[in-house]
């Protein structure tokens, strides 16, 4: 079987995205494609042919693209900061723009020594994770109450672990009960959370509301629900001075931090956009002890 050029099967797979309805057609045939051959996107064009059998599993992922799986199911990986985390059904998959929301948290402990640090409904782990792969002697707790996306995130624990990085303590448990991380009460540096915040009803790519966890994405009527747990439990976990880092939908701009607002131990409410210029996350910080 003679070899066949790679730049028309990438071509192809882009006609055939595009005709689908994927937001990134050429983006995503060049991962695609990458992630075939076996070599990083920006070489891909010192591949020039390739075998027939590479060709037909390109456009085998290709067609399964087209249905709208998402594209890091079809990797088998997500990547968050500095950190790559298997994914796949029964978790919610990470986004780039929570980086921003762990690149906010890491610097805000950059001044602490072996910090403590809580990632809320972790699901995949990826946010716990950045946090430990950027602060090796940072003490990370991660919480997830389904049980499907903890599976995964033990996973990806483990292969952290495996790896040479420092252990995440995983804990089955539901953000909104009364007695959380009862251990950690006043002794938080750092909690992060990317909760369910979507309001119900919310009309979502297939990639989002055939793939995700529906309890992973909405948050109730205003997608608020999981949000007003997140803030209670925090102000209890925050030591004197620790910070608070809470991701919403875009939304949410200024309900978030009026409810931040609201906590007289929270004070330092700001609201942060995304790279699109969209409100995507807010911060506080637990008054010390002489303003409490």
């Amino acid at each position: 079987m003679s070899r066949q050029p790679l730049r028309l099967a990438i071509a192809e797979a882009e006609r055939m995205l595009l005709a689908a309805g994927v937001a990134s057609p050429r983006h995503d045939a060049e991962v695609l494609a990458a992630h075939v051959v076996g070599v990083e996107r920006g070489r891909l064009m010192l591949q020039p042919l390739v075998d027939p059998p590479a060709i037909e599993a390109l456009r085998q992922l290709v067609v399964r693209r087209a249905a709208r799986e998402p594209l890091q199911h079809l990797l088998g990986t997500a990547v968050l900061g500095p950190v790559e985390v298997a994914v796949g059904p029964g978790v919610f998959t990470p986004r780039p723009e929570t980086e921003l929301l762990l690149e906010w948290g890491v610097h805000a402990i950059s001044g602490v020594s072996s910090p403590v640090v809580v990632d809320l409904c972790t699901g995949s782990g990826a946010l716990a994770l950045g946090v430990a792969a950027s602060r090796p002697d940072a003490v990370v707790h991660a919480v997830e109450a389904d049980a499907a996306a903890l599976s995964w995130a033990q996973r990806n624990v483990s292969d952290h672990i495996a790896a040479g990085g420092t252990p995440v303590t995983l804990h089955a448990a539901d953000v909104r009960s009364g007695d959380l991380l009862l251990e950690l009460e006043s002794h938080v540096d750092l909690v992060l959370c990317n909760p369910p915040y979507v309001p119900d009803g919310t009309p979502l790519p297939p990639e989002v509301t055939e793939w995700d966890p529906r309890v992973a994405v909405f948050g109730g009527p205003d997608g608020l629900d999981v949000i007003r747990a997140v803030i209670a439990s925090s102000a209890g976990l925050l030591r004197y001075g620790g910070y608070l880092a809470i991701e919403h939908d875009d939304t949410h701009g200024v309900l978030v931090p009026a409810l931040l607002r609201r906590r007289r131990v929270l004070t330092d409410v700001a609201e942060h956009q995304d790279l699109n210029g969209r409100p995507r996350f807010a911060t506080a910080r637990r008054r010390d002890a002489a303003a409490s």
